[in-house]
């Protein structure tokens, strides 16, 4: 008979290892890879060669819920994408304004490039607040083809 709930008790607490080993949060999500600007530096192309433009993205980095209008505070992802599947595009600048368009930051010191079909992103954590709720970016560009711009 004590064999018995020896079992038992052994099989439980098997069960509750399985169940609480179970609930541990594992992420099937890759990480994001933040871009390295310095390591895309480009110094010598004539770029007034090339079919410039100029992006502008609307950031939401937070929304007003419930009746008093409250913000809640989201992390922003802002993505960069080269449509050409040939050729390079390049950055001239990437600027990050507030709600009242004051520059907040410049994430470029010299133009870089994206290859054919990449997407570079910048995070806006939730904690950085100091976009507002009227945030946004502007992208200066250019390309060799002019069919094909930057989508943002």
């Amino acid at each position: 008979m004590m064999r018995k709930w020896n079992k038992v008790i052994q099989i439980n607490l098997i069960l509750v290892v399985l169940i609480f080993s179970s609930c541990t949060q594992e992420s099937n999500f890759p990480s994001v890879s933040r871009t390295s600007w310095k390591n895309r530096r480009v110094e010598s192309i004539e770029f007034t060669v090339l079919a410039q433009g100029m992006t502008y993205l609307p950031l939401y980095s937070h929304i007003y819920f419930i009746k008093d209008n409250k913000p809640f505070y989201l992390t922003s992802t802002v993505s960069i994408r080269n449509v050409s599947k040939d050729d390079k595009a390049y950055l001239l600048s990437v600027d990050y304004f507030d709600t009242d368009g004051n520059l907040v930051k410049s994430y470029l010191q010299n133009p870089t490039y994206l290859n054919p079909l990449e997407t570079v992103e910048i995070v806006i954590s939730e904690s950085d607040i100091k976009g507002g709720s009227g945030a946004n970016f502007l992208f200066k560009w250019a390309v060799g083809n002019e069919r094909y711009g930057l989508i943002t």
